[in-house]
């Protein structure tokens, strides 16, 4: 009686972490869509949004993989493995075209501000979408190379997504704190605060590990100390003349 009752309560506890997953990438979901109601869910709702074509398509991919995050941590904690494998190239077609659409979106963004302006603020400011395409990028890259090592690349997979919550929380304080006047782009510094609340969720999944296994899986120290570099980096690399240089060249991509 005590191996079964010991057994049963594996299994439960077990259940009990595959479950973390699913409900962080539901929260994921949440805070993804709360973040863009500002900027473009009630200027949709009430019809005065103006938007690019590629804004839409943009918008597809980015929730696209929210949903798909979701649905790849629900396969693996009903114990569909299989199946959550036959996923994985649709994980990757949708990843590589956020980024490439995302990269697309920054050009766009520098082009819009340039012609009203501002363009100097604009290719400083693009530090930010563009180095945040790479950190997903090489997250997932890291992922996807741990494959075979499941404890890895789970919580690689919530770090990469993690990542992305930093554009939707800033849209919340842009929406509050914007100056009054033309639109323009706003220095880097501002974007520590909601970077900071985005990495919340990576130390909730650090806490989840003490709590569950004793001890923080090393993933979460590497990669979230990478993630909190490139943050902070960014407001000294913006000043630099190579990036100014690297921004000009960016633009002379789009046609």
């Amino acid at each position: 009686m005590t191996t079964i009752a010991g057994a049963l309560a594996s299994v439960e506890q077990v259940a009990g972490r595959g479950r973390f997953y699913p409900r962080m990438a539901a929260l994921f979901l949440a805070v993804s869509v709360i973040g863009f109601i500002p900027s473009y869910w009630m200027p949709m709702a009430r019809g005065t949004l103006t938007a690019s074509p590629i804004t839409h398509l943009h918008a597809l991919l980015f929730y696209g993989w929210m949903l798909l995050f979701l649905w790849q941590t629900s396969l693996v904690a009903a114990g569909k493995v299989v199946r959550h494998r036959e996923w994985g190239v649709a994980g990757v077609a949708v990843a590589s075209a956020t980024c490439v659409v995302s990269l697309g979106m920054s050009i766009n963004s520098i082009k819009h501000f340039d012609a009203g302006g501002f363009g100097d603020a604009a290719r400083a400011f693009s530090v930010v979408p563009v180095t945040a395409i790479l950190l997903f990028a090489g997250l997932l890259a890291w992922a996807l190379l741990n494959t075979r090592n499941p404890e890895a690349h789970k919580r690689l997979m919530l770090v990469a997504t993690a990542s992305l919550l930093q554009l939707g929380i800033g849209r919340w304080f842009a929406f509050f704190l914007a100056a009054p006047g033309p639109a323009a782009p706003p220095p880097v510094f501002v974007t520590i605060p909601p970077g900071i609340l985005a990495d919340l969720f990576i130390v909730a999944g650090m806490i989840y590990d003490r709590r569950t296994t004793g001890r923080v899986h090393r993933v979460y120290w590497i990669a979230g100390a990478v993630v909190l570099a490139v943050q902070l980096l960014r407001i000294p690399l913006s000043t630099t003349g190579a990036w100014e240089q690297l921004a000009r060249w960016l633009v002379t991509l789009s046609p």
